[in-house]
């Protein structure tokens, strides 16, 4: 029996670009793969392999933590069988603009910390770095190897309703996500055999050797001890943390596993101290070095700043990069292409308002039923307002936060997120999604994996994507 019945109630949302079909119901052609396979497929068929994703998830642990859910914790990250399919024309394009993106923004960190031309020049605001709580003045005047403060990044996508790329966000910290990437991809070898290498969808799996040998790059040492600091288990990606580091194979460690001793970071072991010479740190700035930063924080080693300065450590990614992904600097990330590369930016960014503008303020509140307003350091989905699901009350208690440091806020008009099919209840029903695409950067430039993590809202009419609020995710294929 054929799954024509999955397609029966699939319903095109109005104003919104659907990944699957066209505007006259027609299939996209590069869905035809999946397409021609489901038809193909009996329903029990997709129900066993919804439930052996489960099954695979469940056994291997693959999870992640939301904070403030009554029900628990930890959770299953929930997988989406149906895979989100890019043409090449269509990632060459986001390929080339990740590309310059980063390009800029590396540019523009070195020059924050160094001779500071594009604030000099008037292109930026300087006390919007000032006032910028992720900038580091403890990272004035430092060299870092190869001029890369950036070497992994997660840029967020989203394809509105005319069809083109967008960027959300750039996420230049301890970007997340990648291991469910990987994950994903190795459930839809498991669940759609063959299909991969015929229609000859491009590889992810080698992005654990491309991050090891990036950071293996950064040390002058002939084989360099490359470690992967984490906060410990009870951090909300640490599943991913110690997914890394065994695919890398290299050690997982946390802040009390390391010591600083004279100027060098070494790593305890059962052999006594081994000195370490990168380390891939998920854990954030504030944390790093209670001698510099937060005075309480167990999650980072003594010293390590005095130790990096010195050029003794590397550290990935560098301290301070997050001077460059916050919201209000997003705005200007087209200005610094153009500056630092006399470019049009190829990915445009979404229509952004900074509530500390008055004409900017007026406008988001007069039409704030048609606003997200996000918080400039925010992330994870949390601390938002979708003005066309809020109540009044809520619009009137978080401008009311808003008014206490309007600089922390920015408004984008309410996308409309193209929509993938999903396999819900049985039949395929379309959900919004996104895309973050994870990029490389070492000694030799840049190097994206083809594909990245699509994120998707599962509650129905839902934009949020983010796991912790509900979302779930899909394998990207990126077909020849």
């Amino acid at each position: 029996m054929a799954s024509d019945h999955l397609f029966s109630s699939y319903s095109l949302l109005p104003e919104t670009w659907d990944e699957m079909y066209d505007n006259h119901s027609k299939i996209r052609s590069q869905y035809d793969i999946i397409n021609n396979y489901l038809k193909a497929t009996s329903p029990e068929s997709l129900y066993k392999k919804e439930e052996l994703t489960r099954q695979l998830f469940m056994s291997q642990g693959v999870t992640f933590t939301v904070y403030n859910d009554e029900q628990g914790i930890e959770k299953i990250f929930p997988f989406d069988i149906i895979p989100r399919i890019i043409t090449s024309k269509e990632w060459d394009k986001i390929d080339r603009g990740i590309k310059q993106r980063l390009k800029a923004l590396n540019l523009f960190i070195k020059d924050i910390y160094h001779d500071q031309f594009i604030l000099k020049d008037g292109i930026i605001p300087a006390d919007l770095i000032y006032s910028c709580p992720n900038y580091l003045r403890e990272m004035a005047g430092v060299e870092v190897p190869h001029d890369v403060y950036v070497h992994i990044a997660g840029v967020d996508l989203i394809r509105n309703n005319d069809g083109e790329f967008y960027v959300l966000e750039d996420n230049l910290r301890t970007p997340s996500g990648v291991s469910y990437m990987l994950e994903n991809r190795e459930i839809s070898k498991r669940i759609y055999p063959g299909i991969l290498p015929k229609n000859e969808i491009r590889s992810v799996s080698d992005y654990p050797n491309l991050l090891y040998k990036k950071l293996s790059e950064l040390s002058d040492q002939a084989e360099p001890n490359v470690v992967l600091l984490t906060p410990g288990i009870y951090n909300s990606a640490y599943y991913e943390h110690s997914t890394l580091a065994r695919l890398m194979g290299i050690e997982l460690v946390e802040g009390s596993d390391l010591l600083v001793k004279d100027h060098f970071v070494y790593m305890k072991t059962t052999n006594g101290l081994k000195r370490v010479d990168v380390i891939y740190r998920r854990v954030d700035d504030d944390y790093l070095d209670p001698l510099e930063f937060k005075a309480e924080s167990t999650l980072g080693v003594a010293g390590i700043m005095a130790a990096y300065r010195k050029g003794n450590v590397n550290i990935v990614n560098a301290p301070g990069t997050g001077v460059a992904d916050d919201k209000a600097i997003y705005v200007h990330v087209p200005d610094m292409i153009k500056y630092y590369l006399d470019e049009e930016p190829i990915l445009k960014n979404i229509e952004t308002y900074q509530l500390a503008k008055p004409e900017d303020y007026e406008y988001v509140t007069k039409n704030i039923r048609k606003m997200v307003i996000k918080k400039t350091d925010g992330s994870g989905g949390y601390g938002m307002l979708m003005g066309h699901e809020a109540t009044d009350d809520e619009i009137e208690d978080y401008l009311k936060t808003v008014d206490k440091n309007p600089t922390n806020f920015i408004a984008q008009p309410i996308l409309r997120l193209s929509t993938a099919p999903c396999c819900i209840d049985g039949k395929l029903s379309p959900r919004c999604v996104d895309l973050r695409p994870f990029a490389l950067t070492g000694r030799d430039g840049i190097d994206i994996t083809p594909g990245g993590l699509t994120r998707v809202a599962l509650k129905k009419g839902s934009l949020v994507v983010n796991s912790s609020q509900g979302g779930g995710s899909k394998d990207t294929w990126v077909i020849q």
